[in-house]
C-alpha cells in the first residue's frame, strides 16, 4: 500500500441493516485509490448485534456510532491509510434481522390513520369556515355582484366546493401514486424533517448517556 492512498468514507445519519453481523460495506459508501484495500475493507466486520430468540425480544436493535470509531477500526488493519470522512460524524445503526413484517397490521394502521386525518381535516375546514363567517361573506358578495338575495346555494358556493379539493391536491402535489410535479410533496418534506430531528435527538441523548460507541 502506497503512503498516499486515501479512503473516502460516507455514512448516512440513519443506516438500516438486515443482518446481525455488520460489515463496512453494509453501512458506508467508499472510494479508495487502492482497489485491493477497498475490497478488503468492504468485507471488514465492524459490529455484531446480539441475536434474540423469543418473539417478545425481537425488536429493532439500535446503536449509535461515532465515525471516529469506524476510522479507528480501519486503521487497525491499515495504519498508514488516510481516511477522509465526507458523511455524518455520528450515525444510528438499526438492525432489523429476524423481525417479520406484519403487512396486515401495517395496512390497518395506514387505514386508521387516513380515517383520522380525513375527518380531522374536514372538521378543521368546517370550523375555519364558521369562525371567519364564510357563508355570510359569500351571501354579501353574491348580493353585491348579482344584485339579488342568495338562496344559500349559489355559483360561489359551488365553485368554492370544487376549488377546495383541487387546491388541496395541487398543494400536496399528490394524486394516488402519481405526483403533479417532480418536487417532493409537503408531507415528504415534513417527514424528512421529523426523521432528521428524531435521529439528531437520539444521537445527542446516547452521547450524553455514554451509550454511543466512540473512541476513548
Amino acid at each position: 500500500m502506497a503512503a498516499t492512498d486515501t479512503l473516502y468514507l460516507k455514512i448516512d445519519q440513519n443506516v438500516v441493516v438486515n443482518a446481525y453481523q455488520v460489515h463496512l460495506q453494509d453501512i458506508a459508501s467508499m472510494e479508495c485509490t487502492n482497489e485491493a484495500v477497498l475490497r478488503q475493507l468492504k468485507q471488514k466486520k465492524i459490529y455484531t448485534f446480539q441475536e434474540k430468540d423469543t418473539a417478545k425480544q425481537k425488536k429493532t436493535r439500535i446503536q449509535v456510532f461515532s465515525v471516529l470509531n469506524i476510522i479507528r477500526q480501519i486503521h487497525e488493519d491499515y495504519p498508514d491509510l488516510e481516511v477522509q470522512n465526507v458523511g455524518e460524524s455520528d450515525f444510528i445503526l438499526e438492525c432489523k434481522a429476524g423481525i417479520a413484517e406484519n403487512k396486515a397490521l401495517e395496512i390497518a394502521k395506514a387505514v386508521a390513520l387516513c380515517i383520522v386525518i380525513f375527518f380531522g381535516a374536514a372538521f378543521t375546514i368546517m370550523t375555519f369556515n364558521n369562525d371567519v363567517g364564510v357563508a355570510e361573506v359569500f351571501t354579501q358578495l353574491y348580493e353585491q355582484v348579482i344584485g339579488k338575495e342568495s338562496d344559500g346555494v349559489t355559483e360561489i358556493e359551488i365553485f368554492y366546493a370544487i376549488g377546495m379539493p383541487i387546491g388541496i391536491t395541487v398543494f400536496y402535489n399528490h394524486i394516488g401514486k402519481k405526483k403533479v410535479t417532480h418536487d417532493p410533496t409537503p408531507i415528504q418534506v415534513e417527514m424528512r424533517k421529523y426523521e432528521q430531528d428524531v435521529d439528531t435527538t437520539f444521537i445527542e441523548n446516547a452521547s450524553r448517556e455514554g451509550k454511543s460507541i466512540d473512541v476513548d
